[in-house]
Order: structure tokens, then sequence, then C-alpha cells
């Protein structure tokens, strides 16, 4: 993988973990994803209805059909994440949704795109791994999901990890299907996460509508956090796409993880949530296999 998209991909992984934290001190609902959808469409209009203008009239059945299956399944993605946030810490839910959905996209773009790993591919993804899987607590996440005597406590882990990894699933489910539509199909990466948006709308506003009530107060109580994930959420992901364009995606996908790491390191010290000590120590393997997957 190139130090361009190497760069692209950490750049990329900060910003994901920005809005994620501001999801979850936001107590995001499923009107959150909507208001961010609605907002993105919105702020990143110009740029997006620019770019389609030009090549949507030549778009076919498989053009179109990529974009609303992105658009659904990161819908999906989104309330399912959002869920897990609600039920459990981040430190548990997304340090086991970005591990898992490495390795399933890992997998899936040796079978879809033919891409063959190499050793360093291998030991890279391993790295990431293990790094997210330290960061995450490591045997003390064991330990608190089946050997704390608090039944409340132990089932509020058992929750993250259970979404955390239904979470997993969905994030190789939307990352060979974009990455599949800018390396293949050669569709605007841009278009793809702007059209996502626009696609998952028409899914969401009748459960707005029947809860106009619901939707207002969580729009007061969380505007300003869904400003910022329509702000910075396309962009870090349109980063990542950029980088699939540049590099193989199963060396994309385990490198964005880096994400995690961010992520549990501000979730520690803004929402207090414990096991700070692994993370230092997953940190370093963390680092060791982005520089395998670099090399490789």
């Amino acid at each position: 993988m190139s130090w361009l998209a190497l760069s692209l991909v950490l750049v990329a992984a900060l910003l994901h973990a920005a809005w994620n934290v501001a999801a979850k001190k936001a107590g995001g609902s499923h009107h959150f994803v909507l208001m961010g959808a609605v907002l993105i469409v919105l702020l990143w209009a110009p740029l997006g209805v620019w770019l389609a203008w030009a090549a949507v009239p030549r778009w076919g059945a498989l053009e179109w059909g990529l974009v609303v299956a992105s658009g659904i399944i990161h819908l999906v993605y989104f309330n399912v994440l959002l869920k897990g946030y609600r039920e459990s810490d981040l430190t548990v839910v997304y340090p086991v949704a970005r591990g898992t959905g490495p390795l399933l996209s890992s997998v899936g773009a040796m079978l879809l795109l033919a891409e063959a790993p190499s050793l360093w591919t291998l030991l890279g993804l391993a790295g990431i791994v293990g790094g997210i899987w330290l960061i995450a607590g490591g045997p003390a996440l064991w330990q608190r999901a089946h050997g704390v005597r608090d039944p409340v406590q132990r089932a509020r882990v058992r929750a993250g990890l259970g979404w955390g990894a239904l979470t997993g699933v969905l994030i190789a489910g939307y990352t060979l299907i974009d990455g599949y539509a800018v390396k293949v199909v050669l569709i605007s990466p841009i278009l793809v996460d702007y059209l996502g948006n626009v696609a998952r709308i028409p899914f969401m506003l009748p459960s707005a509508l029947k809860d106009r009530a619901g939707f207002a107060a969580a729009w007061r109580a969380q505007w300003r956090a869904a400003l910022l994930m329509a702000v910075i959420s396309p962009l870090a992901y349109v980063l990542v796409l950029y980088a699939v364009q540049m590099a193989p995606l199963s060396h994309v996908a385990p490198a964005r993880e880096v994400s995690m790491l961010f992520a549990a390191l501000i979730g520690g010290r803004l929402l207090g949530e414990a096991d700070r000590g692994w993370r230092l120590a997953g940190a370093a393997l963390m680092a060791a296999g982005v520089t395998a997957l670099a090399a490789g």
C-alpha cells in the first residue's frame, strides 16, 4: 500500500473516531440517523449535484443497484451501531465492530476482487485484529463478559459484544459493495457516499412522520452532534474510498481500523470508560500491523 493511500486512511480514521464519539455522547437514536442523512444531503449538495449532473445520465442498472444497496446497508449499519452505543460502552461495541469488519472485508476482497494476500498482508491483519482485542480490554473484556458478578454489568458487556459483531458484519457488507463500485465499476467515491445518503432518506421518513414530537425532541437535543457527523463523516469515508482506488481493499479495510484506537483512547478520556491500560498495550501491536500492511 502506498504512503499516500495510507495517509488518506489515517486521516479518515481520526475523523471517523471523532464522529463516533460525538454520536455516543449524544445518545443518538434512529432519528439521529435521519438527521445526519438530511444534513449531509444539504451540506454536500453543491459537490454532489455537480458530479451527479455529468455522471448519472450514463448509469445503468448496475450503478444504481450498487448505490441503492450501499445506502440501505449503511442505514442498517448506523441503526445497529447506535443501538449498540445505547446498550453498552463505546469501548466494547466499537472495537468488536472494527475488529470483525476488516477480517470479513479482507476475506471478501480476496474472493470477490481476486486479491491475493501476501505474507505482509496476513501479518498486518493479524497485528491490527490483535491490537483491537487488546485495546478493547483483552482478557479483562472476557472477564467482564463472563466473570463479573454484577448481572447488569455482565449483560451490558455481552450486549456490546453482540451488537459490535453484528455491526462488523454490516461494515464488511458495505465495504465490499462500495469497494466494488469504485474499483471495478469506477463510480466516483463522492457519488457513492452522497447518493447513498439520498437513497436511504425515504426509508426513514415514515418513522419520523409518525413520531414528529419525538423527532423534534431529538433534533433539539442532538442537532449539534448530527451536524458534526454530517460535516466529517462523508469526508472520512470518501478518503477511504479514494484509498481503495489506489491500494488493495484487503489492505485498506484493516488499516482504517486505526480509527478504533483513536475512538477507544478518546472514549476512555471523555466518556470515563475503563480498561485504559490494555489500549496502550494494543497500540504498539496495531501500529506494527499498519506498518506491515504498508510494506505489503
